[in-house]
Order: C-alpha cells, then structure tokens, then sequence
C-alpha cells in the first residue's frame, strides 16, 4: 500500500465509521453509542491532523473545529458515564459510595438530555462536502515523497510526547494528563499509518492502548475527587464525604505507582529521531 492509498482509505474509513456512528446514536441513544461516536469522532480529527502535517489545506483546520466542538460537547458526559461505569463494579464491595453514585446519576440524566439534543441537531452536510473535495486533493496529490511526510509528521507527534514525558512529575497529576494528550494523538497516527509499518510486534497496538489507559486511570480519579467536592457543596450536611474522598485518593494513588512503574514503556513506541532506527529493528 503506498502512502496516498494509505491517506485515502484512513479517511475514508473513519469518515464512514463516524457517519454511522452519528446514526446510531441518534437512533439509538444510549451510553455505549455516545462512547462509540465520541471515538470515531477522535480517529477521524486524527485522520485530518495527519492530512494537516502532509499538505497546505486550509480547510482541514476548519474540519478539525467542527470535530473538536463536538468532542468538547461530550466531555463532561463522558467523565461522569466513566465513573458510574467503575463505581458499578465496585459498589457492593464499598457502599459508602452509594451517595456519590445517586449524585453522579442525577448528573448523567441532565447531560444525557442535553446530548441527545445536541447529536439530534448536528448537521454533517458542510463536513461532508468539505471531506469529499479532501479526498479530491489528496487523489491528485504528487505521490513523491508523501511517506516521508507521513513519516515526519509522526516524529513530530512523538517529539511532542517525548517533551511532555521529560516534564512529567507525579506530585503534578497535571503534567501526566498533558502527557496522555499528547500520547494519544501520537497513538490515534499510528493506527492511522500502521499497514506500512514495518516488523511491528504482534502486541505493539494493544500496549499503546493500554499504555494510554494507565494514564487516562489517573485522570478519571482527579476527575472523581474534583465532582465528590462538587458534591460535598449540595450534600445535606448528615453527609460525611471523607471515607468516600479517602476511597478515591486510595485509588489515585494505585493508578499512580501503576503508571509511574511503567511509564519508561514511552520509548519503546517510536524511533527517537528520523535517522535513528525504530525499537522493533535494534
């Protein structure tokens, strides 16, 4: 696959999946739809951001607000569903939490509601002209060296994460979330891109993810102590949040030592600079 099939078939691809997944959930309103849509939303920014680092279209940046306002929409639904969802698993073992969880749920009915309208009334037909007349450019585009671009815009993704990890501090959870942005638009290229990766290991995609993930379990628990002291605000005061905040720290502190014992893993995703070789080849 040469790297102009490769651009075209990513975009594609994801512009399909995000057209159904905005179906479904429009039909079909529920917390897995919304999950879904949300991530076919971010595969195709990352789709656009790749494009954006290969060629000079204005548009695209337009395209990308259209994704990123529809994302930013969702954030604060997607914080809440994500602890419910953990909580679920863990209530009967720590019923301490159950007035957290009515709080939360209280939450997630009001932001359903306003979700629901929001993805009822996004109209696609503006993005979708401008993604038709992107896969146009991209037709007619020189084949010559645009791999080397794709390639270059991926170390560039990976320098960025490079500088974020150099930062990270765990006293400062904050440096760590910086680092997992960065890290998943490096990681949503790659998956972009990999049909013409060479020798990846059969694992390499799943540690990305997971690797992801270890950082994304410190945020959720930041996000769990931010809303518990939301809660304490509005609770009646027979209401004793401390074992609940305990919990949590509890908690952040696991998923911490967890990503700290592994974080090094950083540098086994991505050659260090274009003319060093890639981990998988020394």
């Amino acid at each position: 696959m040469n790297a102009k099939t490769l651009l075209l078939d990513s975009l594609n691809t994801r512009w399909d999946k995000y057209k159904a997944e905005l179906k479904t959930c429009r039909h079909e309103f529920s917390e897995e739809a919304v999950h879904d849509f949300r991530v076919a939303a971010r595969r195709l920014l990352s789709s656009l951001d790749l494009l954006r680092a290969v060629m000079q279209e204005p548009r695209i940046q337009k395209m990308r607000r259209i994704l990123k306002d529809q994302l930013d929409e969702l954030d604060d639904l997607r914080d809440i569903q994500a602890l419910l969802a953990d909580i679920s698993e863990t209530i009967h073992d720590a019923p301490v939490l159950q007035p957290f969880q009515e709080y939360l749920q209280g939450k997630e009915k009001k932001l359903l509601r306003t979700a629901r309208k929001e993805i009822k009334s996004l109209k696609i037909a503006s993005l979708s002209k401008r993604i038709q007349k992107l896969k146009q450019i991209i037709e007619v585009s020189k084949q010559d060296n645009l791999e080397l671009s794709l390639f270059s815009a991926v170390d560039e993704a990976y320098a960025i994460v490079n500088q974020r990890y150099a930062l990270v501090d765990p006293s400062q959870p904050a440096t760590i979330h910086r680092l997992r942005i960065a890290f998943k638009k490096f990681r949503y290229m790659i998956e972009a891109i990999h049909p013409i990766l060479q020798n990846l290991p059969v694992d390499y995609l799943k540690r990305m993810h997971d690797y992801q993930a270890s950082m994304g379990d410190i945020q959720d628990m930041e996000v769990a102590l931010q809303l518990l002291t939301d809660f304490g605000e509005l609770a009646p005061a027979s209401y004793h949040p401390e074992p609940v905040r305990s919990y949590y720290k509890e908690r952040h502190a696991l998923a911490l030592s967890r990503y700290i014992e592994d974080k090094g893993e950083v540098i086994t995703f991505w050659r260090n600079a274009p003319d060093q070789p890639f981990p998988q080849e020394k």
